[in-house]
């Protein structure tokens, strides 16, 4: 399993990247900051960086306010 902010446990599969973790979680807002285990995730390396089985996954939701 991997957990999700804290409140969400998805099912690790062989292979997963943080790319299809978004997918799992139907994630599509375009301003997210990801981190794997407290290190950030640059949005170019998404489709690529792997998720293990135990990861604790933070998805940021950016917002513009003033």
């Amino acid at each position: 399993m991997i957990r999700v902010n804290d409140k969400f446990d998805v099912a690790w599969e062989e292979g997963m990247t943080v790319h299809r973790l978004l997918e799992k979680l139907n994630f599509s807002f375009r301003m997210l900051a990801i981190r794997v285990n407290g290190v950030f995730v640059p949005r170019r390396e998404w489709n690529t960086y792997p998720v293990q089985d135990g990861d604790d996954v933070k998805v940021l939701h950016m917002t513009a306010g003033g």
